[in-house]
């Protein structure tokens, strides 16, 4: 990142160009049916910018499968644009799978859009999308089906084809480990072309991207270049470290060691294993008097440990921890010894309960 090209430059054109074509070869699938559209702005820009593009002005009805707040964040997203929407709740402790989606779609299934995520951040849980996509193509023929596959692709196999996925959503910043700037779907062609004219907002119609991608080599508007730059790079290293299942088997390693350390300091999982992916683990708070998320998460700073607050919605005294990103199973070690340190600084006794 440490050097400027211009955004219009022919080195730029060709790096875009590299990345999309790797972004599609990372997806298993062929570029003779599928592609990539890059779009400024964080991940979320990207999942609004494909609900927007895909969503009709008068007739769209979309369902979102929700299991967690990113589910609940595309329901705000259509509610935004005006779109019909509505929910099919799954608990948040569950995996969402194939069946229980059959009972829904049977009962209604009138939708042009079904979207759902695939690794929910805000918990940790893994749903079924292969199983669900489907059922969804099955059950409601010509029906688009969305995954937003943020923190999972590139690091947790998904078959497109098999799952009959129509648009796969992530960024820069997630399983690549790129840094923040820009997000993406991968989709098929014909499917993103029969949306021409639907967007309602000129900086998210994924179809006029995609059409100046191919024209121009070019981004519409001004390119994220450093970002672009740090990416390619990423994804050499991506690659260079086995791909899919490289990456799979160092956060595998990784989410192993931080569970049988917090287990060893007492802390309960909110999710349960069969349900539990390797990307980000929910841990429940202890109920010792001396607790305060606030504390432990500030002395775990001071000390270079970055963690995050709990985002889950039935319960409220939780606490996340993540195992992606350029992270080798030393640091991950090293994070317990210093959660094993800030307890014995809050007078907090181990085991916690």
């Amino acid at each position: 990142m440490l050097r400027d090209v211009g955004s219009r430059c022919e080195e730029m054109k060709s790096n875009t160009s590299w990345i999309r074509q790797k972004l599609v070869e990372i997806a298993g699938v062929s570029s003779d049916k599928y592609t990539c559209v890059p779009l400024q702005g964080s991940g979320s820009y990207t999942v609004e910018a494909v609900l927007n593009t895909t969503s009709k002005k008068d007739n769209a009805r979309v369902l979102i499968i929700v299991n967690g707040r990113y589910g609940r964040r595309m329901m705000s997203m259509c509610e935004y644009m005006g779109v019909e929407v509505h929910p099919l709740f799954i608990d948040e402790t569950e995996a969402v799978t194939g069946e229980m989606v059959r009972i829904f779609l049977q009962k209604d299934k009138n939708w042009t859009s079904v979207a759902i995520v695939h690794s929910e951040t805000s918990s940790g849980t893994v749903n079924n999308v292969e199983e669900v996509g489907q059922l969804v193509k099955k059950e409601c023929p010509g029906t688009f089906y969305i995954v937003d596959a943020m923190s999972s692709f590139g690091a947790i196999p998904l078959d497109m084809e098999s799952g009959q996925i129509d648009f796969v959503v992530s960024s820069a910043n997630k399983c690549l480990e790129g840094v923040p700037g820009f997000g993406y779907t991968i989709c098929r062609k014909d499917i993103l072309l029969q949306c021409k004219g639907r967007a309602t907002s000129l900086c998210l119609d994924l179809v006029d991207q995609y059409v100046r991608l191919e024209e121009t080599g070019h981004f519409r508007f001004t390119q994220p270049t450093h970002c672009l730059l740090a990416f390619r790079q990423a994804i050499e290293e991506f690659l260079k470290e086995g791909g899919v299942n490289g990456r799979a088997k160092r956060y595998k390693e990784l989410h192993r060691i931080l569970c049988d350390g917090m287990e060893q300091l007492g802390f309960k999982r909110y999710i349960p294993g069969k349900c539990q992916g390797y990307i980000i683990t929910t841990f429940m708070s202890p109920q010792h008097e001396n607790w305060s998320f606030e504390t432990f998460n500030n002395r775990l700073l001071a000390l270079g440990q970055s963690i995050y607050p709990g985002s889950t919605t039935k319960i409220k005294n939780t606490f996340r921890i993540g195992s992606i990103g350029r992270l080798f199973p030393d640091d991950m070690s090293h994070l317990i010894d210093c959660i094993k340190k800030v307890l014995s600084e809050m007078d907090i006794p181990v085991p916690v309960s």
